[in-house]
């Protein structure tokens, strides 16, 4: 699957090991990586994202430090994702440290991605792709708290950038989610919002049904654009929260 493919891609030079527990974070917090999930072996992850045994280890230890992941010894062992993952500081407020132009910037960065993946995917994308992709919609529709919302949400805009048949496109914007998620999160408190996000998403995959560039461009723009504004919003009412 590409998405697999985008979260073991090779890493960077720097911070090596922040990166990867970043990455697969973000992988496993927005259910890319399913809860008893297992994680290929030490070697294969070295390989795969071309790091040392060593930085794989210690990446590997901090995801279990943070309750996870967890590994079970044994002929059948090796690392897992855990079954549930602890909200680890739930308490701060995403937007404490985050000023207003850094989600505007924030916000134009995540539009270019996603609207040139829907440009590409209405080229692109195949039956398979829009299948998989309305599913997620569908789960999306029916999620009941903030957190399934973010969860399918994520999933669903990953979706466009794969099918975009792009693995550049689709590795920005996993690692962009890692910021994403979180501010998202807290917009999905608000059932409004939900309804009117799903209805974007209909809208969006009308267009890429249809293989229509210029709507399907559109509507992704629409559609981020609604999430920068509310957050905007967001933030400049924090303080009076």
């Amino acid at each position: 699957m590409i998405t697999h493919a985008v979260i073991f891609a090779p890493i960077g030079q720097a911070s090596r090991s922040d990166q990867i527990v970043q990455r697969l974070t973000n992988a496993i917090v927005t259910g890319l990586l399913e809860p008893h999930e297992q994680l290929p072996n030490e070697s294969d992850l070295a390989r795969m994202m071309g790091v040392s045994h060593i930085t794989i280890r210690e990446a590997l230890n901090t995801l279990r430090a943070n309750a996870l992941i967890h590994t079970v010894r044994g002929r059948n062992g090796g690392s897992f994702v855990c079954e549930t993952v602890p909200e680890s500081g739930k308490n701060l407020h995403p937007f404490r440290s985050i000023s207003t132009d850094y989600l505007a910037d924030l916000g134009e960065m995540h539009c270019a991605i996603i609207s040139h993946s829907a440009r590409l995917a209405s080229r692109r994308m195949t039956h398979a792709d829009l299948n998989r992709l309305l599913e997620f919609t569908e789960v999306l529709t029916n999620a009941e708290t903030p957190e399934q919302r973010t969860q399918a949400d994520m999933r669903c805009l990953l979706a466009i950038a794969a099918s975009s048949q792009s693995a550049r496109l689709a590795n920005q914007e996993l690692q962009l989610q890692a910021e994403w998620a979180s501010l998202v999160a807290a917009l999905y408190r608000s059932h409004d919002i939900h309804r009117e996000v799903i209805a974007l998403y209909a809208g969006l995959t009308d267009a890429l049904a249809a293989h229509a560039e210029q709507p399907a461009v559109q509507a992704a723009t629409q559609l981020i654009d609604t999430f920068t504004d509310y957050l905007l919003e967001k933030k400049m009412n924090y303080h009076s929260e």
